[in-house]
């Protein structure tokens, strides 16, 4: 497996201006001749799919949802950041380059996250000029908030719903490309192989999950943009249908998979409220800009909110993080909320909680003002708790919401598979081991917007690419293959829901590669895993045949990878003995609680390689270079 990761030579400023102009290109009438196949409708799909064709690129493009606007990056909320400084307090390019590899805690690649904070700017104007709602100040002004582990105000937003926003923004984008014949759009279909012929990718297999005809579609370059894989763990903030799938097929066909075992855990959710709950629900991270969250300081006390006195309250974060207070990165809040409840001064029936209060934000804003800012979330959460969290705390705690790990690229965006680019969530490259708060949205539109469109032309002008069709034979392999699968689930006829061994494997991820994972527990998790694994495939209920609408074969299959995918998160985890950023081993911690990194070995981005059903996946590692920001000990003190 070769880790070329491409990066430009020369200073870190002047690497993508130099590699733009260094690319191969392809002129406006071959681009034509050219066909991608884009899986993906989120904000890295829809907007590759929609500059690709823009450029004059045929695109295929696919999503399992009935609508490209339903892609889960309609849930993101808080915002998106762009090193514009508009507020005039600092910021710039360098900044917001620092603090995400710091946030990372340096396990992200100095180049790839430069390139982000460059092109961050750009696409502010981008998404202006689509329309995006953005919230502005009085005088019209596009106005700014902070988020977790910056000291500036850089996040853009469109008040909880800025992801919907900028999706509606792609999706028009995406649409007008549709109306022209540019792009041919394949709603509710669910790629389920990737299809490399001669070591090159050059089709993918799905299912059409109305009729359940499974078929091979060919092109002149793949590009995955199918999001994370939070889900594993059953209970996440995610939506039910997000999966691993895509990804996990490609990494079966050769592609390599990047430090699986950093996953995010948000601080500020709704908290678990019983065993019948199939997913969580998100608190934007932006409450924390004037919610203040505090647990009391007496263990065990039951007393409610409003008859704690100030001073029998535990501030903790400001308490530990003056410098930062309530918007300490992720990573960092979640454990410390952790901590607490573990102490037993959790709050609410589960006491696996704590409170993000607005009582001040109110008294010294008004009630008019925090409704202005964060008005739909308030509703959300009534709605769902009963509780008005104008009069009384929000209850709050750690939920599994997003994964830096995915598909390893290169500077180009292509995995180790030539012609399958990874876009967005589904690679591994800008986040490290935490991504900071307003970064995903970032991402996703620099990848589709500002860099595929460059580095995909660069790909189809150099390789040598014949003529196939869907009739090729490896294409038909494929397919033969995807159905044997589907005809395997559907024949076991089993008494156990897809549902039950979904939760089940969900447990022992959270219980043993959750917020804090040790050696002794990982080995349990990799005992257990093959064990739900082996009965799920002697015993799982699969109803109804595959030439039809059927949801429980969807969710089987993605439960089966699940179930695969997951032991090789657990042995990613056991092979990193250090703690970084979501990555925590409560072997390696400092005397105070917080993450302890072991630079000297592990300064790396582990890619595992498949190398066969039963067989142990094979480590190899690229190794990471900090030349412009020191490596240091995160400290948000």
């Amino acid at each position: 497996m070769d880790l070329n990761a491409k990066i430009p030579d020369g200073p870190i400023e002047g690497k993508w201006d130099r590699h733009r102009f260094e690319m191969k290109l392809v002129n406006p009438a071959n681009k034509r001749k050219y066909n991608i196949l884009v899986v993906g409708t989120g904000l890295a799909g829809a907007s590759a799919a929609a500059s690709l064709a823009e450029l004059g690129y045929n695109v295929d493009c696919f999503c399992f949802q009935d609508s490209p606007r339903r892609a889960h990056s309609i849930a993101a909320q808080g915002g998106i950041n762009a090193a514009k400084n508009y507020q005039n307090d600092g910021d710039s390019i360098y900044r917001l380059f620092y603090d995400t590899v710091k946030g990372g805690d340096f396990r992200a690649r100095e180049a790839n996250v430069y390139r982000l904070a460059q092109i961050s700017v750009n696409i502010i104007d981008q998404c202006v000029a689509q329309g995006v709602p953005f919230a502005r100040e009085y005088g019209g002004l596009l106005a700014n908030r902070s988020f977790g582990g910056a000291q500036v105000s850089r996040t853009f937003y469109a008040r909880g719903q800025t992801g919907q926003q900028l999706l509606l923004g792609a999706y028009q984008a995406l649409e007008r490309q549709i109306g022209l014949g540019k792009v041919k759009m394949y709603p509710r279909h669910e790629m389920l192989d990737l299809v490399v012929i001669d070591g090159v990718a050059r089709g993918i297999i799905t299912r059409n999950l109305v009729t359940g005809e499974t078929r091979g579609w060919v092109g002149d370059a793949v590009v995955l943009a199918t999001g994370g894989y939070g889900n594993v763990f059953y209970l996440s903030t995610n939506a039910k249908g997000s999966n691993v799938t895509a990804s996990y097929r490609a990494h079966k066909r050769g592609a390599g998979f990047a430090n699986p075992c950093f996953t995010q855990i948000h601080p500020t959710c709704i908290p678990v409220s019983g065993d019948y709950q199939s997913k969580l629900t998100l608190m934007s991270e932006s409450l924390r800009n004037d919610g203040r969250v505090w647990v009391p300081k007496q263990k065990g006390d039951a007393r409610r909110p409003d008859q704690i006195p100030e001073d029998e309250r535990d501030y903790y974060l400001e308490r530990r993080y003056p410098s930062f207070g309530n918007l300490v990165p992720r990573d960092v809040a979640s454990r410390a909320a952790k901590a607490v409840c573990d102490e037993g001064r959790g709050v609410g029936p589960s006491k696996m909680a704590v409170f993000l209060d607005f009582g001040d934000a109110v008294r010294r804003l008004g009630q008019n003002v925090v409704a202005d800012r964060y008005g739909n979330l308030f509703e959300m959460y009534e709605r769902i708790t009963g509780e008005d969290p104008y009069k009384t705390p929000m209850r709050i705690f750690p939920a599994v919401h997003y994964t830096m790990g995915g598909l390893w690229v290169d500077y180009d965006l292509m995995s180790t598979i030539p012609g399958l680019h990874v876009l967005g969530e589904a690679n591994f490259s800008d986040h490290g081991a935490n991504r900071l708060g307003a970064s995903a949205l970032m991402q996703g539109l620099a990848d589709g917007y500002f860099i595929i469109p460059y580095t995909i032309g660069n790909y189809l002008a150099q390789a040598k690419l014949p003529k196939i069709g869907v009739e090729h034979p490896e294409v038909q392999r494929c397919l033969a293959s995807v159905q044997a699968q589907s005809s395997r689930l559907l024949n076991i006829k089993g008494r156990t829901t897809v549902d039950e061994f979904h939760r089940e494997l969900g447990l022992v991820m959270w219980d043993y590669c959750g917020m804090g994972r040790t050696a002794d527990g990982l080995k349990i998790a990799l005992q257990k895993i093959p064990e739900i694994r082996s009965r799920f495939w002697s015993d799982v209920a699969v109803p109804g045949v595959n030439e039809e609408l059927n949801p429980w074969l969807e969710k089987a299959g993605r439960v089966a990878d699940f179930l695969e995918f997951g032991e090789l998160m657990c042995l990613d985890a056991l092979e990193r003995n250090e703690s970084c950023g979501g990555h925590f081993r409560e072997e390696y911690q400092s005397p105070d609680g917080e993450a302890l990194r072991d630079d000297a070995n592990y300064s790396y981005a582990a890619v595992w390689e498949y190398t066969g059903e039963g067989s142990a996946p094979r480590l190899h590692k690229e190794p990471l270079e900090f030349k412009n920001v020191k490596l240091a000990t995160r400290s948000y003190a």
